[in-house]
């Protein structure tokens, strides 16, 4: 009995550390196929050998299943935005600047946060699901034996797609957002077009979309490597498969998450909001 005491407490750090070493070397993987995956598209570029038709039929396919979803999200979240603004601004008399608060939420956290979770969740699941079902076929090894990189292959066009989509999806999510939010405004809460427009402008900036854009691509990046990374090392069938889509999805989501937490902070800190 003592001896399986003793046992069990030795295992429990065992486990630990070995789960937190695990979680190590699955991140430096994806960081060094992040990296690979860079190199890939920027030398393929430079040298007019990239596989246009590929980053074009994945850009296709990454529209097809994030646009509708978008647009469908974008607009009761809109409609959200704008009720509760306008219920603040309403209660403390400041409804002049009801345009503004709910224009600045969308651009500045609604449309990145929105985009991320479409392409975690539609885009990152699908490549999952491609990469984990070639894997588990023995298509990935048919490629090395063959001597082609699957990174170079399959990795680097679904990446390309991804830096092209992510900022349109972005300005789609903003536009609808705000569009919706306009509408609730001006429509139920008693608000004026020329004021929900002339706050909106007054504190908004270019520098607030281009800040958007630029976490939605980067959210692209994260979702899409670590999609790929998870689909390649499928293993154990159909079940591998799921489990793979499965942790894409989460880790994918979390990890854009956090990071749009970092760089938040740091775009309080360097690029302070002004009024215009």
């Amino acid at each position: 009995m003592v001896v399986a005491g003793m046992s069990m407490r030795t295992s429990v750090p065992a486990r630990i550390s070995g789960g937190v070493l695990g979680g190590l070397r699955v991140f430096g993987q994806t960081l060094e196929l992040g990296a690979a995956a860079f190199l890939h598209l920027f030398r393929d570029i430079v040298a007019l050998r990239h596989p246009w038709r590929d980053t074009v039929d994945q850009a296709w396919f990454v529209v097809t299943v994030t646009v509708v979803p978008a647009v469908l999200v974008s607009i009761p979240f809109g409609v959200i935005v704008s009720v509760q603004v306008g219920s603040l601004t309403n209660q403390i008399g400041a409804t002049s600047i009801a345009g503004a608060a709910g224009g600045l939420g969308v651009i500045r956290q609604g449309a990145p946060i929105v985009s991320a979770l479409l392409l975690g969740g539609a885009a990152g699941a699908a490549i999952a699901a491609d990469l984990g079902a070639r894997t588990i076929r023995d298509e990935i090894d048919a490629l090395r034996t063959m001597g082609i990189d699957p990174v170079r292959r399959l990795v680097v066009p679904r990446l390309a797609a991804i830096l092209i989509v992510a900022p349109f999806l972005c300005i789609l999510v903003i536009f609808m957002g705000l569009a919706s939010g306009y509408a609730i405004n001006v429509a139920f809460q008693a608000g004026t077009p020329g004021s929900y427009i002339s706050s909106f402008a007054s504190f908004a900036s270019v520098g607030d979309l281009v800040v958007a854009l630029v976490k939605t691509q980067i959210f692209g990046v994260i979702v899409v490597i670590i999609a790929c990374h998870r689909g390649l090392g499928a293993t154990h069938g159909p079940r591998g498969v799921a489990n793979a889509v499965n942790a894409a999805v989460v880790l994918g989501v979390v990890a854009a998450f956090t990071v749009n937490v970092v760089i938040t902070q740091l775009v309080a800190m360097f690029m302070p909001q002004k009024l215009g």
